[in-house]
């Protein structure tokens, strides 16, 4: 699994914990529809960190509490 792949699951993840949209993601980030939807849908190969953050600040965790997931673990991820 990709960075990427492991960053959309873990969004899907919190979105259905905290019972939030993928419309109100993109309303509480300023992100464009498209640019969310590439990035959950695995068009972009890398995302920026900035695009990260916003997102994450959004779903209203800390970046070590939304990266403090095994889904993360980096034998389980392709990062090169």
């Amino acid at each position: 699994m990709t960075l990427n792949q492991a960053f959309a699951q873990r969004v899907r993840q919190l979105l259905k914990e905290k019972k939030m949209t993928m419309y109100r993601l993109e309303q509480d980030t300023g992100l464009y529809h498209s640019t969310i939807s590439c990035l959950m849908n695995g068009r972009y190969k890398t995302a920026n960190f900035r695009t990260m953050a916003l997102i994450i600040r959004a779903l209203g965790v800390s970046v070590s509490e939304f990266f403090n997931d095994p889904i993360f673990e980096f034998d389980d991820l392709d990062i090169d």
